[in-house]
């Protein structure tokens, strides 16, 4: 049974523009260093933008999902998104987002990214297996 869907678009102009003006202090707040390293493996910051910009609206996403925003003591850091071997996204949430999806009873979730020059847009589909 599917708990929440929530999609999210990013500009990825808003997100380069962010890198430029507060770097590492940007990153830093809202990225895991998991996806710090991983996004940051090329010195391109066009590539840097988007690959931030698809794992931000996948953190947003996943809060849509939730249904609860970004509130209840949940945090950026709580959701982290990796890719796995063959380079599939996968999302994974610690803390409080673990704390919360536990009680609710969300046994999968689902990640979905993609990215333009322009945009990045990521859906999460949080399910109830059990």
């Amino acid at each position: 049974m599917i708990f929440g869907i929530g999609t999210d678009l990013v500009e990825v102009h808003r997100i380069k523009k962010e890198l430029a003006s507060h770097g590492k202090k940007f990153v830093d707040m809202l990225f895991t260093p998991a996806e710090r390293t991983y996004c940051t493996r090329t010195d391109k910051v066009a590539i840097q933008a988007q690959c931030f910009a698809a794992r931000f609206a996948a953190k947003e996403a996943f809060f849509k999902a939730l249904g609860s925003g970004l509130r209840g003591g949940l945090g950026w850091k709580d959701v982290e998104i990796v890719n796995d071997e063959l380079g599939k996204p996968k999302l994974t949430m610690q803390r409080t987002a673990k704390e919360i999806c536990e009680k609710a009873g969300i046994d999968a979730v689902h990640v979905s990214l993609t990215h333009t020059k322009e945009s990045a847009i990521a859906t999460v589909i949080l399910e109830k297996i059990k």
